[in-house]
């Protein structure tokens, strides 16, 4: 009998599950963990290296390795990776596809169907090319898309009885996006969940952010300028470090009261000690964000926030002490969490539209992309990079994420279809113009020459200059309506350098 795959490609985490005869079990993506890091590293000979692999070589050759490129997804600039331009769609593909054949390998075939998670406040824009990415990777198993507050509530059911009628609302804080969703189960033990309301979220907000607040913290107690710094082999590898160490205390201040960060660089070797109240003060401003944001989600889930039967914590970030303080002070609802923050959703996308208890309608699953390999490729080719690239920014992260570009929806073709409009409009006023000339000659004939050739020429000039005139400014609004379209609503993003502020 076949089985089927998760995979929930994080920014910061990758993670695959499988179900074969009604039993779901994670993956073991690596000899020590079943998650692994979001990392890819391009060797010269082309092959890739994922993971903790991809990490010990980036130390040394930090520009081949790409992290934190699932931000990346819609950015026109490109990637470097040892001076060669990678969409961050190519890459997405390049980690999708190592996972599939890993995955594959292990299974001794290829699954079923296929699910894949995203960020719920995800436009038409980037979920294209999320599925490109599919194309890239050459992965023709039916697909299914699904948001990552919908494969968290599922997990939870799963986990602990939901009453029929319920309602639950998601805060899903992971390494890279925030997302927020209300949704409501049916009537019935087995009733499907369906979102009330559309989903809410910042998109670069997460756990990496507290990363850089931690990083930037430390520096500025050591005295240390990035801007003032000479990028080298010696300062990069030591910055990398540095950052490394970085995770490592805000993950330790979850459960300590403070933690020592060793700073190994070649202007200062010394120790600086975080406090929790410290690390708290940095990110509670960006927090603050996230807060309103879920009283968006459930003032646009039409009912108020003591109507939530619960509030689920997703995600490796809402595991933070001042999260759950935050949470319960504003909502003043209890507050669920699931055993593991990086299992919950791709264990929960496998019970999706599967006659699970507790799984969600078809119309809300997802999308299916199962188109094959093959014919998709030549439809849909690789992005092509800009011929001049800029050069890798100075700096502690020659392959950190420099900014998304805005999700366009469907603005270019809508660009198309104003040129074409534009050319039957062109040819009806030249139409006109000519028709008004004739009529003109054929007047100053019939009055005899009563008027001067001159004043004929000048006379028809005039009415073809209106004539022009007239044409060409439609044209030109047209063009100005339908660019409009191409800008991101100001909802589908927020600040997320709140917290690096509070820290230097």
């Amino acid at each position: 009998m076949g089985y089927q795959l998760s995979i929930d490609l994080g920014t910061t985490w990758t993670a695959a599950a499988v179900r074969r005869d009604g039993v779901s079990s994670m993956v073991e993506l690596s000899q020590r963990s079943t998650a692994v890091p979001s990392v890819v590293f391009l060797r010269e000979d082309g092959e890739v290296l994922v993971g903790e692999p991809a990490e010990r070589r980036a130390a040394s050759e930090p520009g081949r390795v790409a992290r934190e490129f699932k931000r990346r997804i819609g950015d026109s600039t490109p990637l470097l990776l040892g001076g060669t331009p990678q969409s961050a769609e190519a890459v997405t593909a390049r980690l999708a596809r190592w996972v599939y054949d890993l995955v594959v390998s292990r299974e001794g075939g290829e699954p079923d169907r296929l699910v894949l998670t995203h960020p719920a406040n995800w436009g038409e824009f980037k979920l294209d090319l999320f599925r490109q990415a599919l194309v890239l990777a050459r992965i023709d198993t039916p697909t299914v898309l699904l948001t990552e507050p919908e494969a968290a509530v599922l997990h939870y059911a799963a986990q602990e009885r939901v009453e029929p009628g319920a309602t639950v609302a998601v805060y899903d804080l992971g390494g890279g996006t925030f997302d927020a969703a209300v949704l409501r189960k049916g009537d019935t033990e087995t009733a499907a969940f369906t979102f009330l309301g559309p989903p809410q979220g910042i998109e670069r907000l997460g756990g990496i952010d507290f990363d850089e607040a931690v990083f930037r913290h430390v520096l500025a107690l050591v005295g240390v300028d990035l801007d003032e710094i000479e990028p080298d082999d010696t300062w990069t590898s030591g910055l990398l470090r540095l950052r490394a160490e970085c995770v490592a205390a805000k993950e330790a201040l979850s459960a300590d009261a403070d933690t020592t960060v060793s700073v190994l660089l070649p202007t200062v070797q010394s120790e600086v000690r975080v406090t929790r109240g410290e690390f708290e003060a940095m990110i509670r401003p960006t927090l603050a964000d996230t807060l309103t944001v879920m009283e968006r989600a459930v003032r646009t889930a039409g009912i108020e926030a003591d109507e939530l039967d619960r509030i689920l914590l997703v995600g490796g970030s809402s595991r933070i002490p001042v999260v759950s303080e935050l949470l319960a002070s504003r909502f003043g609802r209890p507050l669920a969490v699931d055993a593991h923050p990086k299992h919950a959703v791709v264990l929960g996308a496998l019970l999706a539209d599967g006659g699970d208890p507790g799984s969600v309608e078809a119309a809300t699953a997802g999308v299916d992309v199962s188109t094959p390999a093959g014919a998709a490729a030549e439809e849909t080719p690789e992005p092509v990079p800009p011929a001049s690239v800029p050069p890798a920014p100075a700096g502690p992260r020659p392959d950190a994420a420099a900014g998304s570009a805005p999700d366009r929806g469907t603005g270019a073709p809508a660009v198309q279809r104003s040129q074409r409009r534009r050319s039957p409009a062109l040819l009806v006023g030249i139409g006109v113009g000519l028709a008004l000339v004739v009529a003109v000659a054929v007047a100053v004939a019939t009055r005899g020459g009563s008027t001067s050739s001159a004043d004929t020429a000048a006379e028809a000039t005039a009415t073809t200059t209106t004539v022009t005139e007239t044409t060409e400014a439609p044209a030109a609004t047209t063009v100005t309506t339908t660019e409009a379209p191409t800008t991101e609503p100001p909802t589908t993003e927020a600040p997320t350098t709140t917290a690096t502020p509070t820290t230097t």
